[in-house]
């Protein structure tokens, strides 16, 4: 088991907020440091740090102290600050424990502050991304940083602002296409949100679509999602298209009658738009 997968393990359990769609892999890591990592998934923190020691020596050992020290009860600044002091050393390094840490660092600063340090949080964000754009962690904190733009609260002075923008921006920074299918996904989402014009967020979301990867339940909810906003749009290839999708892939689901009967209203309104 690689250093990565582990920690992909223990913040995916541990820090639900966190969930990293983690690809690729490290060093291979011993058995003391795989089952400290397993000690920081099942929350047991303190025997986390019993297992690595007071001091560990190794770079991917001391990653997995600072992610035990910065959640283990009590939570105090005391501990918040020990674990950025060990983020921000091993954030010299160049290699991927070196971003792991820069990342996480950011992390710290966007859910662990009191009040939350979103600034500072976006500064490491984009500084990882210009260091080692190319890195997984880059990569995830670009998404990161996209979605503090999208729901951060705004300026009130910048109310007119493109609150989509930045985000559509970052999309040709971003190389993974998990990643990339995130980021349309939620910069659709956020448009309905906004009140953006659907011609605006409707390709986010087809484009989410077929990056493809999503659970079960969340395909199905944007199948259904698309197909709608596509009709109320006018685009009415579109959404009978995903209509007839959906009723294909979900026939004995409780929303296929209303699928079914929204597919209904299309011909109609076909009628309707080609009479003269």
């Amino acid at each position: 088991m690689s250093s990565v997968p582990s920690l992909s393990r223990c913040l995916c359990l541990a820090l639900p907020l966190w969930l990293l769609p983690l690809g690729g892999a490290g060093a291979p890591a011993s058995a003391d440091l795989n089952q400290a990592w397993d000690a920081v998934a099942d929350n047991r923190l303190a025997e986390a740090q019993r297992v690595l020691g007071a001091a560990p020596s190794t770079r991917p050992a001391q990653l997995a102290w600072a992610v035990a020290e910065m959640t283990r009860p009590p939570v105090t600044e005391a501990h918040r600050r020990a674990a950025e002091r060990v983020f921000q050393e091993l954030a010299r390094g160049d290699d991927e424990v070196g971003a792991q840490a820069e990342y996480l660092r950011a992390r710290l600063h966007q859910l662990h502050d009191v009040p939350a340090d979103e600034t500072g949080a976006a500064e490491l964000y984009r500084a990882l991304a210009a260091r080692r754009p190319h890195s997984h962690w880059a990569q995830l904190g670009l998404v990161k940083l996209a979605l503090l733009e999208l729901y951060r609260r705004p300026d009130p002075a910048a109310a007119a602002a493109d609150r989509l923008a930045p985000a559509e921006a970052a999309l040709a920074q971003i190389e993974e296409p998990a990643l990339r299918r995130d980021l349309h996904l939620q910069i659709g989402q956020a448009g309905v949100a906004l009140q953006q014009p659907l011609g605006r967020l409707l390709p986010h979301l087809v484009a989410a679509d077929r990056l493809g990867g999503l659970t079960s339940a969340a395909r199905e909810d944007l199948i259904v999602q698309i197909g709608v906003l596509s009709l109320r749009a006018g685009q009415l290839d579109q959404a009978q298209a995903y209509f007839n999708r959906y009723l294909q892939d979900y026939p004995a689901n409780t929303r296929a009658y209303t699928v079914a009967q929204l597919l209904e209203q299309i011909r109609p309104r076909r009628a309707q738009e080609s009479a003269p």
